[in-house]
């Protein structure tokens, strides 16, 4: 293959995995550094893509359902229109293994679909978080060098926020859809007084559906600097390279804080596996319960070396 062609990236959701596949976009990138490359992504994701420099193009998939004939039709003409000779299957899904049989003439397939030129069926594949599995993709590919990306290419000006050294990050919230991986923001508030008398300021993060959440813990904890709403995905590696550690439930923005090399610790509810979806990073530490809730502050702030 010569670095004149054209390359289609797949990767269509969500945001932890989307962060975890930036090592193997980046790898993509090194190893076609003269071909046109193109991710296939949804509508939330584009912006990262076309920041981080890893791609030409960006395609926006509108993951029509079965009945959509049209968007279907028109999903194949565009994928065969661009006549793609080489794709990168990040998502691995049915819906993926779909979109392969959407090529008219097959180009070289790296993924898991059914009758690709480059199947991973290994399987030890889900054992581990989901960077290793790409990993394990790109090495059919001959793609050896696949390393965390630590995200500095996200790099903002946080200057206009009144941060006090040492601070700590706060990712109190969730997904609304999954109650069950919320810490109680009574928790987080006794941390904050905690983490204040030891001469640290607590800088809670979170957009509008945190709100409520983190306005229980100023309540709780008037010191705590609320940055609700205030910043966006692009400031959180920033502030994150610059704080003393980071503590959060398992949810989107500790997935751009663990690569910074940023101590991270992460609390987990029984409903998903910290060994398949802890954030990558080397400084990055998990505790787990069944009921979240179980997690004793104490516990915590024994976790992170600090006083009880």
């Amino acid at each position: 293959m010569t670095d004149t062609n054209k390359v289609l990236v797949i990767k269509l959701s969500a945001l932890g995995d989307f962060v975890q596949c930036f090592g193997a976009m980046r790898a993509i990138r090194n190893n076609h550094s003269n071909a046109n490359i193109t991710l296939l992504t949804t509508k939330p994701y584009a912006d990262l893509a076309q920041q981080s420099g890893y791609f030409n193009d960006v395609i926006i998939d509108t993951r029509p359902k079965l009945f959509q004939l049209k968007s279907w039709l028109h999903l194949g003409q565009k994928l065969n229109t661009e006549k793609f000779n080489r794709v990168y299957d990040l998502q691995c899904n049915d819906r993926t293994n779909i979109y392969f049989k959407l090529f008219l003439k097959k180009p070289e397939w790296f993924g898991t679909a059914k009758g690709a030129s480059h199947r991973n069926i290994s399987p030890t594949r889900k054992n581990d978080l989901a960077f290793y599995g790409h990993k394990q993709t790109l090495a059919l590919a001959g793609i050896k060098n696949v390393k965390i990306d630590k995200l500095k290419w996200m790099n903002t000006d946080i200057s206009a926020f009144p941060l006090t050294t040492p601070y700590v990050l706060i990712t109190a919230g969730c997904a609304p859809s999954r109650p069950e991986k919320k810490w109680d923001s009574q928790n987080y508030g006794n941390l904050c007084i905690a983490l204040v008398n030891q001469g640290l300021q607590p800088v809670l993060l979170g957009t509008e559906s945190e709100k409520d959440i983190n306005k229980n813990i100023v309540e709780h904890c008037p010191e705590a600097l609320d940055l609700t709403q205030k910043t966006n995905l692009f400031d959180i590696p920033t502030l994150a390279r610059k704080a003393a550690f980071a503590i959060g439930n398992d949810t989107g923005p500790m997935h751009f804080i663990g690569p910074t090399n940023c101590k991270a610790l992460v609390l987990f509810s029984g409903s998903s596996d910290p060994k398949r979806h802890r954030p990558l990073g080397e400084n990055v530490d998990t505790i787990q319960q069944e009921n979240i809730n179980d997690i004793s502050v104490k516990y915590v702030l024994g976790k992170l070396n600090l006083p009880t």
